[in-house]
């Protein structure tokens, strides 16, 4: 027993020194990457328009704004994420963009080469265009009703001052995270966005709102591991420490069919709150219009809400309940100025009969499809997103070709 007791010791000191290696070493990481940031995203804007066709022209403005040409030299070109392969008609918007075309490293992008080389201090501002395919799925969460998810690129090397998406509203049932609704788009802002941040939105429409194609779906494309410094550390981790494995493999599998059960909602009974909103037309205080998507009155601060009630499935019927299940704001059928907010959580089942008590999680945001790849910065003189990542897989071949060659020799 005292044996047995001294293994399990031994194992927990030499899992938290792991923990605290891999800590110690992702902090190191982190603080070089913003230690040596070159560039800098003062504004990124994304406008997105559905076609009858079901596809959707996305319209990019990016003001890029360079902090250090010297480390890896000027800026001469960039690539943005993009979805997916599936696009059409990609063009340059701006006279400052030389050439545009598509560019598959790890994802999809579009490459952007500049009309010249710019320097520290300098802010390139650039438009283009893209149409898009593959973005939705018939059906997805609700028979009758198709979905759009969408995640604009995001920049793994950069910061983002401010990222604004606005997307047209016309026909749109239901969306999700809230926003504003602003001359008939649905609109998201995002400030202050660290390196590697993400933001998904999703838009539902009815069926028979465009021409959607059953056999297609969401499809994302997602990065290779392209950082070597992270890799190869990772890489000596796990080789040097297999017999941590053995020693944790029965814990381990316990835990994982526990997460995987809960994972899959089996652990765990859904919580749904309806909240049922009416709004006035005007403002009761001072008689302003009250525009889409405003809940106070921007002139004398009074509140346009005129009602706002929880509601049960009794109240709202069966069919209802199950169209208003998910998480979102939702129009309520054609009653005007009133909505439906679903606030779902799930609540974790106990693992045993005896009472005890839950932890309440929400995950209205968890399970997002990321449907864009990363984006970064690249230049002639190799930027901290090619010198680093080395996009093209030319950095190991070389080093092995001048061994070869210094052994000739």
């Amino acid at each position: 027993m005292n044996k047995m007791t001294g293994m399990f010791k031994n194992f927990i000191t030499k899992l938290l020194l792991a923990a605290a290696v891999m800590t110690a070493v992702s902090c190191a990481i982190k603080a070089d990457v913003y230690a040596k940031a070159l560039d800098e995203i003062t504004d990124y804007e994304i406008e997105a328009t559905v076609n009858d066709d079901a596809t959707v022209t996305l319209k990019y403005h990016v003001e890029w704004k360079v902090l250090d040409s010297n480390s890896e030299g000027p800026l001469t070109w960039v690539k943005i994420g993009i979805p997916n392969s599936h696009y059409t008609d990609m063009k340059a918007l701006t006279g400052n963009i030389d050439k545009i075309g598509y560019m598959s490293s790890g994802g999809s992008y579009a490459r952007i080469d500049l009309d010249r080389a710019y320097y520290s201090g300098e802010v390139v501002t650039f438009e283009f265009s893209v149409v898009q395919d593959y973005l939705y799925q018939v059906n997805k969460l609700a028979d009758g009703y198709t979905v759009y998810s969408f995640t604009p690129g995001w920049f793994d090397d950069i910061e983002v001052d401010k990222m604004s998406l606005a997307w047209n509203a016309d026909k749109a049932d239901s969306w999700t995270p809230d926003c504003y609704v602003i001359n008939g788009n649905l609109n998201w802002t995002q400030k202050n966005m660290s390196p590697g941040e993400k933001f998904t939105i999703s838009v539902t429409y009815p069926n028979d709102a465009y021409g959607f194609d059953m056999s297609k779906t969401i499809e994302e494309d997602d990065d290779d591991l392209e950082h070597p410094v992270l890799f190869a550390i990772l890489f000596l981790f796990f080789m040097s420490i297999p017999f941590l494995i053995f020693w944790a493999i029965g814990a381990l599998i316990s835990k994982a069919i526990y997460v995987g059960q809960a994972a899959f909602g089996l652990n765990s009974n859904k919580k749904i709150t309806r909240t049922k909103i009416t709004y006035y037309d005007s403002c009761p205080s001072c008689g302003s219009v009250r525009e889409e998507g405003k809940k106070a009155c921007p002139y004398c601060g009074h509140s346009y809400v005129k009602s706002e009630e929880v509601v049960e499935t009794k109240d709202i019927g069966v069919k209802n309940a199950v169209k208003y299940s998910k998480e979102g704001t939702f129009k309520y059928n054609d009653s005007p100025n009133t909505y439906i907010n679903v606030h779902v959580v799930n609540i974790p089942r106990p693992r045993s009969y005896s009472s005890s008590s839950s932890h309440h999680s929400s995950c209205a945001h968890s399970s997002c499809a990321c449907a864009c790849a990363c984006a970064c910065a690249c230049a002639g003189g190799g930027r901290a997103g090619c010198s680093t990542k080395d996009f093209y897989r030319t950095d190991l071949k070389l080093k092995y070709l001048k061994r070869m060659k210094g052994k000739k020799d």
